[in-house]
């Protein structure tokens, strides 16, 4: 009798709670609801500068950052051309330009409140950086202390950064924006009254692209770091826009709590940290350098605006936006001030308490907590979300008379549902990505960003959709009310959400946090709407629902956006080993699985469900084979450019120490891909009647480095992208010359042998123990040694002023006193990146014939190999 009456209170229930739906044609105002919310309020908000500030305006607005005054210094800093260390533009012109602008700041100064000293740092050294030796040789930087009179702090904040470029490039984003923002910062500090506590060190570093040698110089060797105890480190990766705050401390949250307090323009992510950390960005900054040599912390900030003309010859002056300076001037007076007022200035080590988790929202506010407190909130946000499900799905089986554990039965097919649209979802998006890298239309993307929604988005969309509705469609007689369907299939994917936010939690992943947010704004709906009764109607349930997605969605969405516009250009200079498409179709998986979950399963409440969700999925495979036409062709001339490196190259190769042991030597062009498209200009060389190979003439095995003439430790991983040309020779003059100073036995199993080495202020040399001898001990930092890095050895030369060749020592070990045969290979690389009126008519033949779409850093170098 008992099972009777339910099953009569079932079914006048479901007359209570119908099934019915939106009309179809409700469905693209829904969906276009969404779209407009992102197109009004999350791009302007993204690219939303404050009013420029004239030099007019100074009169009214005293103490202000005047922008204008920093964009005018770096119109006449971008005009000395690139500035490449070595070079008479780098360490003369740009030298005496800075030299100069401090003069006038010093003269306009207040002597009465302030000391100002400065400084031109001439230092040598060497240090590990990536598995390489970075060794320097007389690099230059120029340091300013501004003091405040009176003070009895020894503490010094330092703000860093470089005004070298890379060879071709006039350096305006990376990084001459910077340091005239640092000397009007310098500028405003010294002019006007502002109460300060502690020195502050301004480091125009001379030697950041050879790589971070200025930084290390610096913190290393000059006569002011001891005292420094904070940072704010000044780079780019872009062309202006909105400096984005991506690393903090380690392990001192007092930065994180000063950036919060008093930064104006906020934008700021531990996304971004833990992206840059783990090595999906293809840069590093000096930021690590003061990390891990001076044990300094601090904040790492930069540019990120059109990363496409970064280190290219568009990086140009008229590319940034002007209200940039702005910006970031403001954001950076205002820290400058805060942290050199700072107490925990006087002894960091007291402050040094854990991570911090911090992100900005729009750009309109920065939440900051630790992580301890991240912790306690992401526990509290899992019970609560699992108590709020439990309870809804409890509250549920009595509204609608069903027993209990058929609903949650029911829970349970709806969470299998959910689980499976997820899991196809993600299956599809990598089969797309994977399939576009395979047949060559990877990187459609990379020139037209909207490509993203329809090869990535659309089919998460359609795939997370399609299952949910196919599912309802056909339970229509012995399913849930359609309403209470959908809110089950919601708290299933907030579930399958909550347990990967406790996976993500036990690996101490901060980033945990876009989950928290996620998962808490869908329960205050679920307990808004159980509050009011509005989840028993047919629709009203909507209204808590609705809003309370507003704000992620414009969260998210923001996120993604700024992941887009620094991480795409990014791919265009990541090299041919990795498959970008994973990455971009990676992250935006990610990002639906926040951003889509509580939205796409709405469009079940409208008629023609299927058809709706199904459009999605149509528009995927237009946008599939949209990526097959010139419309997917990833370049543009100028704006999105392929780049290229190209070393017209002799080389040599000797079995022994003598001029005249020569076993093979040629010239050509080494060309070097920078992307996933390095057979994009095959056809070129075909036209040219020019013989493309990968080894001509020379055997991997056998030779260092495949003989190529390699610049840095990226383009070790590029060597299977690159390929060799036969060529005419380049110019013959001003290559490097080794000479074996002495070789003496120090025992029967150890010999020392003393080298000298000169040539271009740019050279690269690789050591190779032979025989089973073993390198044990050298003049260089012993960390390859004494970590047993894998041979062969690279040492990076180079110098700025003083040519005087590099003389090092070599101690190797054999087994045997048997030393018969070579004991080791070297390989020594010049490279002449600056000389350009040393290249031959051929070669800028051969340079001019890349395509239009197509940027090419070229020089010339040199290879001469020895076994000794």
């Amino acid at each position: 009798m008992h099972e009777l009456n339910m099953k009569s209170k079932y079914e006048n229930m479901k007359i209570i709670y119908n099934r019915s739906k939106f009309g179809w044609y409700w469905a693209p105002l829904f969906v276009a609801f969404w779209f407009l919310l992102f197109y009004v309020a999350v791009i302007p908000s993204y690219h939303s500068y404050p009013d420029l500030l004239t030099i007019e305006d100074e009169v009214t607005q005293p103490g202000r950052f005047i922008g204008a005054r920093a964009e005018s210094t770096l119109l006449r800093l971008t005009k000395i051309g690139p500035k490449v260390v070595g070079s008479a533009a780098n360490e003369q012109t740009a030298v005496n330009f800075l030299l100069s602008e401090i003069s006038k700041i010093v003269q306009d100064s207040r002597t009465d409140l302030y000391d100002i000293e400065q400084d031109v740092q001439i230092a040598s050294g060497n240090y590990v950086l990536w598995q390489m030796v970075n060794t320097y040789q007389s690099i230059q930087n120029v340091v300013v202390k501004l003091t405040p009179r009176g003070t009895n702090s020894t503490s010094s904040l330092l703000i860093n950064s470089h005004y070298d470029s890379v060879p071709g490039s006039s350096g305006a984003g990376d990084s001459g924006a910077m340091i005239v923002i640092m000397l009007e910062t310098l500028r405003v500090l010294s002019k006007y009254e502002t109460p300060l506590q502690h020195s502050i060190v301004f480091l125009f570093n001379g030697a950041e692209e050879n790589p971070l040698q200025g930084s290390h110089a610096f913190i290393t060797q000059h006569k002011w770091a001891h005292n420094v105890k904070a940072v704010m480190n000044l780079d780019s990766a872009g062309s202006g826009g909105r400096e984005i705050l991506f690393q903090s401390g380690p392990d001192h949250p007092w930065l994180m709590n000063y950036y919060g307090k008093h930064i104006v323009h906020p934008y700021a992510s531990t996304i971004g940290e833990e992206l840059f950390q783990n090595g999906f960005v293809p840069s590093e900054t000096d930021f690590r350098i003061f990390r891990d040599f001076g044990n300094i912390p601090g904040l790492d900030m930069a540019h990120t605006l059109n990363g496409y003309v970064y280190h290219t010859k568009y990086d140009r002056f008229n590319l940034i936006p002007r209200k940039s300076y702005q910006l970031t001037g403001d954001n950076v007076l205002a820290l400058a001030k805060a942290l050199a007022n700072a107490p925990e200035m006087e002894d960091p080590s007291q402050y040094a308490e854990g991570h911090t988790i911090f992100f900005d929202v729009l750009g309109w506010f920065i939440v900051y907590y630790s992580e301890t407190t991240g912790i306690i909130v992401n526990v509290v946000v899992c019970v609560v979300a699992i108590i709020t499900i439990l309870a809804y799905i409890w509250n549920m089986a009595h509204q609608t008379g069903m027993f209990r554990r058929r609903v949650f039965i029911k829970f349970g097919i709806l969470l299998g549902i959910q689980f499976a649209a997820v899991l196809l979802a993600i299956l599809l998006t990598g089969t797309i990505a994977i399939f576009l890298d395979s047949v060559g239309l990877s990187m459609a993307w990379f020139s037209q960003t909207w490509m993203v929604f329809g090869l990535y988005f659309c089919p998460m969309f359609f795939m997370m959709g399609l299952l949910p509705a196919i599912y309802l469609s056909r339970t229509k007689e012995h399913g849930l009310p359609l309403g209470y369907a959908i809110q089950l299939i919601m708290h299933a994917h907030c579930l399958i959400l909550t347990v990967l936010f406790i996976v993500m939690i036990s690996l101490n992943i901060r980033s945990a946090f876009a989950l928290m947010l996620c998962i808490a704004f869908y329960v205050l709906s679920v307990i808004l709407n159980m509050i009011t009764c509005f989840h028993k109607t047919t629709f009203l349930w909507l209204i808590p629902h609705t809003v309370c997605q507003i704000l992620p969605f414009l969260f998210y969405s923001y996120c993604a956006y700024a992941f887009y516009v620094i991480f795409i250009p990014m791919q265009g200079r990541d090299g041919a080993n990795t498959n970008p498409e994973l990455m971009i179709g990676g992250f935006t998986v990610f990002a639906c699985l926040l951003l889509a979950p509580f939205l796409v399963p709405l469009l079940c409440l409208f008629r023609k469900s299927k058809t709706i969700i199904s459009t999605f999925g149509v528009i995927c495979l237009i946008f599939i084979i949209l990526a097959a036409t010139p419309v997917g062709f990833p370049y543009r001339e100028r704006d999105v450019p392929q780049r290229f490196y190209v070393a017209h190259t002799t080389r040599t190769f000797h079995d022994g120490d003598s001029a005249m042991s020569v076993r093979y030597n040629d010239s050509g062009y080494y060309v070097v891909p920078v992307d996933r498209h390095p057979h994009s200009v095959d056809y070129l060389f075909e036209n040219m009647n020019l013989t493309k190979s990968s080894r001509l003439g020379v055997s991997c095995d056998t030779e260092l480095m495949c003989g190529y003439p390699i610049y840095s430790t990226r383009w070790l991983g590029w060597r299977g992208q690159s390929f060799w040309i036969d060529g005419p020779a380049p110019r013959a003059d001003g290559w490097p010359q080794m000479s074996i100073l002495s070789k003496e036995r120090i025992s029967l199993t150890n010999l020392i042998i003393s080298l000298e080495i000169s040539g271009p202020d740019h050279m690269s040399v690789f050591i190779d123990p032979m025989n089973d001898t073993k390198l044990v001990d050298w003049s260089f930092d012993r960390t390859p040694i004494k970590d047993n890095f894998e041979a062969p050895y690279f040492i990076y030369l180079s110098y700025a002023l003083d040519p005087a060749p590099f003389r090092f020592h070599l101690e190797f070990e054999h087994d045997s006193a048997d030393w018969s045969g070579s004991t080791f290979d070297i390989g020594v690389i010049g490279h002449k990146i600056h000389d350009d009126i040393s290249n031959t008519d051929d070669f800028r033949d051969f340079v001019a014939e890349f395509p239009a779409w197509s940027t090419v850093s070229a020089w010339t170098s040199s290879y001469e190999s020895w076994r000794l």
